[in-house]
């Protein structure tokens, strides 16, 4: 059904204005060996043959935008966007593209697992690559550095206002896998007696006091991980608790960053 009011107006000329295209572009990030990684795909034709890049292409006219980055995500990597698909950003500087003027519309995805990789499409390789070697080491198509370096920071800055960190992990969780989540996205380390107490501590506000029973950050699942290489006690498995919706447990520390 038409909505009211939805033509364009008489007379109106397309062709006054400049045309420029839309693209989007996914920035996928997932711990791996207590590392933050993001997935790239290597390009296979011009522009930037050859050079690697984030997951993306062109809106097709009958698909949304979200659409659109689930569907560049699924052809060129074979991964399938996690439940923590969002826009952080636009960029549109009139040169980012040689091809023509292009606006891209940046996703943040975040998940524990990214499943099987197999590039496709326009992509000759796909791999994860930790974010520290992708932003320093790798030369990055279009002014895709710029894009990763603003969704590791909004995702940085995210941990400290929402429960993002729990998308990093599974449904279980040893507390040292958290812990690295805070330590690789604020590049700071953090005491893990002070964390271990910050998330076994229930959120000290009116709501929590209001509750009928403490509201606590995680749950003890009663099980333990598997038996790592090394040996030693199998560290504690967790589930993320209800206090999470309160408010998040960890503050990032006021002191500078660590240089890795």
């Amino acid at each position: 059904m038409t909505r009211p009011g939805h033509r364009a107006p008489d007379g109106y000329d397309q062709a006054a204005f400049p045309p420029f295209a839309v693209t989007v572009d996914v920035v996928i990030l997932t711990m791996r060996d207590g590392r933050l990684h993001v997935l790239l795909v290597r390009r296979d034709a011009d522009p930037y043959a050859g050079a690697w890049a984030l997951p993306g292409g062109f809106k097709r006219p009958d698909e949304t935008l979200d659409e659109a980055a689930r569907r560049e995500l699924r052809e060129e990597t074979g991964v399938v966007a996690p439940k923590h698909l969002a826009q952080f950003g636009a960029y549109g500087d009139p040169d980012r593209d040689p091809r023509t003027n292009v606006v891209t519309v940046a996703y943040l995805a975040v998940t524990p697992e990214v499943g099987e990789i197999h590039a496709d499409t326009d992509a000759s390789e796909a791999r994860l690559w930790p974010v520290a070697d992708a932003v320093r080491g790798l030369t990055l198509a279009f002014d895709h550095r710029r894009i990763l370096s603003d969704a590791v920071d909004r995702a940085a800055d995210q941990l400290e206002q929402t429960d993002l960190a729990t998308a990093f992990v599974g449904d279980t969780f040893a507390l040292s896998e958290l812990q690295n989540v805070y330590q690789e996205l604020w590049r700071a380390d953090i005491d893990s007696a002070n964390f271990r107490r910050s998330l076994t501590t229930p959120p000290q506000n009116p709501a929590a006091f209001a509750a009928p029973e403490p509201e606590n950050y995680v749950e003890p699942t009663g099980r333990r991980a598997k038996a790592g290489r090394k040996g030693g006690r199998p560290p504690e498995l967790f589930r993320a608790g209800p206090a999470w919706q309160t408010q998040p447990p960890v503050r990032r520390p006021r002191r500078p960053p660590r240089d890795d």
